[in-house]
């Protein structure tokens, strides 16, 4: 058979493929496609099936479906655990192999395939770093969250390479474009002080992540507006520390925080989360298990960033600092039909679920199960503690 005929053929069957009913493929979580269940047409209510039945019982399938997902359509990623060698970082270059971590980091090959543990020792350290998107699979390991600190003070409104405003993603002390990232035991701050209200162009990003598979054990993050920028991929967080006054941990990740205290120093009002998910298919949202919400000032527990925006509590102690209401639509009421803002077993004077917004839900066992393990970010798959 001539090759452009097989072609066609082959093409042919493909599309036959996808257009069958029990395809199952579609995009999502900007990694590629994903399962789902196969569409089906709406079925009219029955004479006993009233709109707000039929509502709860659409609602409790997405749930199902959320927790049968599998975020990653790779094959079983394959993390580097143990180091093949280890770089020193000491502000005295007799201690160390390097006396700054951008130094070190700049020392690996442009494409790194093995995991490099960068021991920072104690000290603190002024710079701005960036990790590049090919230097994968880097450990930086401080000598302690209160011993090590890596610290810088710009803003959005800082001026950039070309003397314009650099933005809030560039604003960022510490940024990491590269998969398989670990930090440990470290310190990452923006110095810029808490903005007055109404301040424009200071947006100061302690953190920024924009890869997948970061994981970060007892490290603090320290700023004040947007402090956490939880840009893209899959995250997770075991005993941190983060603390900031508006939208303090904010972006598209899928990001599982345990065990994590979230501490507030907004002088007047604030907000802990700013989730940026802008499609129903969007595989991302925030997820606190076992966390603490302390601080001052008066918080939202998250503005919706984005239109479809996805934020859970679970097993969180909330201090009396969260507005009764809990949760902002941003100024748009439209998104109150496509957000996802819920609570589960959550203790504290700021958890009582009275005055709520109604937009939002007090989870059941089943709803909240998809959220509150590993298997919420294929943890099983990459995190070796």
């Amino acid at each position: 058979m001539p090759l452009s005929k097989l072609l066609v053929l082959l093409t042919f069957t493909v599309l036959v493929f996808l257009s069958f009913p029990g395809s199952k493929i579609v995009l999502c979580h900007a990694q590629g496609t994903k399962m789902r269940p196969k569409r089906t047409s709406i079925p009219p209510l029955t004479v006993n099936m009233t709109q707000v039945e039929y509502s709860e019982e659409q609602f409790m399938k997405w749930v199902k479906f959320v927790g049968s997902l599998k975020h990653s359509v790779f094959k079983t990623a394959k993390n580097k655990i143990f180091p093949s060698y280890t770089l020193n970082v000491d502000k005295d270059p007799l201690h160390g192999d390097f006396t700054s971590i951008q130094d070190a980091i700049d020392s690996l090959p442009a494409v790194n395939l093995v995991r490099v543990v960068i021991k920072v020792h104690q000290g603190v350290y002024n710079e701005k770093v960036n990790i590049p998107q090919s230097k994968a699979f880097i450990t930086i390991e401080g000598a302690g969250a209160e011993n090590t600190i890596v610290q810088w003070g710009d803003t959005a409104k800082a001026p950039g390479p070309r003397g314009l405003p650099m933005g809030t993603f560039a604003s960022a002390t510490f940024a990491v474009n590269s998969p398989f990232f670990i930090a440990k035991n470290i310190t990452f701050k923006n110095t810029t002080p808490v903005p007055k209200l109404g301040q424009i162009g200071v947006q100061a990003v302690a953190f920024r992540i924009s890869a997948d598979t970061g994981v970060f054990l007892g490290c603090r993050f320290l700023g004040a507006q947007d402090t956490l920028y939880d840009h893209s991929g899959r995250h997770y967080y075991k005993d941190c520390y983060i603390e900031g006054s508006v939208d303090f941990i904010f972006g598209n990740g899928l990001s599982l925080f345990e065990s994590c205290q979230v501490h507030a120093i907004a002088p007047v009002t604030g907000a802990v989360t700013a989730q940026g998910r802008s499609s129903m298919l969007d595989d991302t949202g925030f997820s606190f298990v076992n966390c603490k919400v302390t601080g001052s000032g008066a918080l939202f527990l998250g503005r919706a960033w984005g239109p479809f925006s996805r934020v859970i509590f679970a097993y969180t102690y909330m201090d009396n600092i969260i507005i009764p209401k809990g949760w902002s639509n941003w100024g748009d009421p439209t998104r109150e039909m496509t957000v996802f803002y819920g609570q589960y077993k959550c203790t504290g004077p700021g958890a009582s679920f009275a005055g709520r917004v109604s937009w939002c839900r007090e989870l059941t066992d089943e709803e909240a199960k998809p959220f509150i393990s590993l298997s919420f970010i294929d943890g099983s798959e990459w995190i070796k503690l």
